[in-house]
């Protein structure tokens, strides 16, 4: 079973990424995903979640009206378009399964992906 996001990268201030979370022997669609990102120096936060069946959304208040998660499950994939970027917004972010609770918190998961590096800069 593995994670893996990808999809960052080097971009301007006010600019876009969609990062992507796939799954490889695993079914996404069973699991609640969450993203969350890692600046250097900081604790790992919570950016956003969704659920399985209803596809419910949640947000941290730093993102809210930037950042849309949505579910592809044909693809087996969780996408996080991020929009309106600043240079707070840097960091690794990353993806992780489970059946959470409280979904940004990131004790609730037990599988993780590797990061994909997001630089926001002019």
């Amino acid at each position: 079973v593995q994670l893996q996001a990808f999809g960052g990268g080097l971009v301007q201030p006010g600019g876009s990424l969609k990062l992507s979370c796939t799954g490889s022997g695993v079914t996404l669609d069973y699991y609640g995903i969450g993203w969350f990102r890692q600046a250097p120096g900081k604790e790992r936060e919570g950016v956003s979640c969704i659920g399985i069946n209803d596809g419910s959304a949640l947000y941290a208040n730093s993102v809210k009206h930037r950042f849309t998660i949505s579910r592809d499950n044909a693809e087996n994939t969780v996408y996080l378009q991020v929009n309106s970027l600043k240079p707070e917004d840097t960091a690794i972010y990353y993806c992780a399964m489970g059946h959470p609770t409280l979904c940004l918190l990131p004790y609730e998961y037990d599988k993780w992906g590797q990061g994909t590096l997001v630089t926001v800069s002019s």
